[in-house]
């Protein structure tokens, strides 16, 4: 049955006062009752309010398997804020929570006795994901505290690009001035110049084209022949390794380098000069402009997820070398997690409701979970392959998706070669992204792995941020619309070790040793 929270609420006050006065207490003879024929609260949250279509069809069958019937509290996201706190504070839990965007690592580190150390049930009662962690070590890596304790459940995401967020570039601004594809930093500029210069979108105005923009100051995406690869493992993408050593970029030689060269694109009006200072509906109105194409260069998932209805002018942006003779792409793109599923101290049988969970570590389960059931979102062939079907006449592939799944929240694995067996539409979405990331995933570096932290290494690290992380932005902006990052660049080095800089960067390496270790010995 579905317990939609998100349509009443109870004040913070009322509620805590209830609560208080009822977190002592036993459990009723009903709720006792209703444990032992297998009732189970799960709280999960969701972007937007798509009904709850997501949890009928193959996750009914699920719960009929395992013999249990879940209680599904479903939050919006843009309420969880408030009444996650309500939750945490009170006491009044449900028996778990799915979904990676539920709590974060720092939340289950500040109640971790809340939730209950998972290892020895998932021996005994998970075999699926046993033999997955097996074959694929990074699931248990990934997913085991400091404390040696595994408290929530891993996924592995299917048919997820190895590349995550790339360059396009408008194909129809270049055959318009008769440009070939950039190849080369150098190139690269001169086709910006171009797009300055010239008439690039032919409505006889020269002076409205925007070479490069994007949604938000994405520096990194313009300094990528430069080295800069976002990864997807941080909280601001600003981690990489190399030769098995964190580093952080904003303090790279390359970064220095490639910000120079960026403001004197900044300064040659090949940048948007309001890429500091207008919001994302402004970025988008521009990259979207239903009259005609105002922007040359911008990065994201997909051209029509950029660029809406100019999509059809613009391609891939064949990855560019740079001044070291390498190409380089983003890895921004998510396909391990943990805390897709934490099981609570309210659970009065958490055996069952992991042998229920267990039945989503299978590709049949796995297909399902991320598009829809068999039959209405997905076929599977005789053969064993599968078909993504088209969604019905006017919605979008993504959109229903989501309505119909968990779509990238929930427990999920697909062993190496998976997305082989399957077909999608290469013409949007999915299928899209997959066929571009064939053409540049050669190029992805390693990038640096979901670590855990200990809650002490979190606390340090929320605190360091606050200096670093204010710092580096402020820098950045600064450098690229004013210059001098090369005659200041020892001064903001020192700041930076001043603001704790080496103590951010030892936690960091430590923590990556001991995701190594783990993933060594597990």
């Amino acid at each position: 049955m579905i317990n939609k929270k998100f349509t009443t609420f109870i004040t913070f006050g009322a509620t805590l006062g209830v609560l208080a006065g009822c977190s002592d207490t036993a459990k009723s003879e009903e709720e006792a009752l209703a444990t032992e024929s297998g009732d189970y609260s799960i709280a999960t949250v969701r972007w937007s309010d798509w009904g709850d279509e997501f949890v009928k069809g193959f996750v009914e069958e699920t719960e009929e398997k395992a013999g249990i019937e879940i209680d599904w509290e479903i939050y919006l996201n843009s309420d969880w804020g408030d009444k996650k706190a309500v939750l945490m504070a009170g006491g009044d839990l449900p028996d778990a929570f799915l979904g990676s965007n539920a709590l974060s690592d720092a939340e289950i580190a500040q109640f971790s006795d809340m939730f209950i150390p998972l290892e020895d049930l998932i021996e005994e009662n998970m075999p699926n994901l046993v033999a997955a962690m097996a074959e694929d070590p990074q699931l248990r890596a990934i997913s085991t505290s400091p404390d040696g304790h595994i408290y929530s459940l891993p996924t592995k995401l299917p048919l997820r690009p190895v590349a995550g967020n790339q360059m396009f570039i408008n194909q129809q601004w270049l055959d318009n001035l008769g440009l070939e594809m950039p190849d080369t930093v150098e190139e690269f500029e001169m086709v910006l110049k171009a797009f300055k210069e010239q008439d690039a979108n032919g409505n006889g105005d020269p002076n409205d084209e925007i070479p490069f923009s994007s949604d938000g100051a994405d520096v990194l995406s313009f300094l990528l022949p430069f080295g800069m690869t976002k990864g997807v493992n941080d909280n601001r993408g600003l981690l990489a390794l190399r030769n098995d050593e964190t580093v952080y970029l904003p303090t790279s030689d390359g970064y220095r380098d490639g910000i120079a060269w960026m403001h004197k694109a900044y300064q040659d009006g090949l940048v948007d000069p309001e890429l500091f200072t207008h919001d994302a509906s402004m970025s988008l109105a521009k990259r979207q402009n239903k009259d005609i194409s105002l922007v040359g260069v911008s990065a994201g998932w997909t051209p029509d997820a950029v660029f809406g209805p100019n999509k059809d002018e613009y391609v891939a942006l064949t990855p560019l070398q740079g001044p070291d003779g390498t190409r380089y792409v983003h890895t921004d793109a998510a396909v391990y997690s943990r805390r897709e599923l934490l099981v609570t101290t309210e659970a009065e049988n958490p055996a069952k409701l992991l042998q229920w969970a267990d039945q989503f570590y299978t590709e049949d389960a796995s297909i399902q979970t991320f598009y829809g059931s068999f039959g209405l979102a997905v076929d599977k062939e005789e053969d064993g392959t599968y078909t993504v079907l088209a969604p019905p006449e006017g919605e979008s592939a993504d959109t229903f998706a989501w309505v119909n799944s968990f779509r990238d929240f929930g427990p999920k694995y697909i062993s190496e070669g998976f997305n082989d067996k399957v077909t999608l539409n290469e013409e949007s979405g999915d299928g899209l992204k997959l066929k571009l990331d064939a053409e540049i995933n050669q190029y992805a570096t390693e990038q640096y792995p979901s670590v855990v932290y200990t809650s002490e290494e979190l606390g340090r690290l929320s605190t360091l941020n606050v200096d670093i992380g204010s710092y580096v932005s402020s820098m950045q902006a600064k450098w690229i619309v004013e210059g001098g990052v090369e005659e200041e660049w020892d001064t903001y080095m020192s700041t930076l070790e001043k603001m704790g800089y080496d103590e951010f960067m030892e936690i960091q390496q430590t923590a990556l040793e001991r995701y190594q270790s783990n993933l060594v010995n597990n």
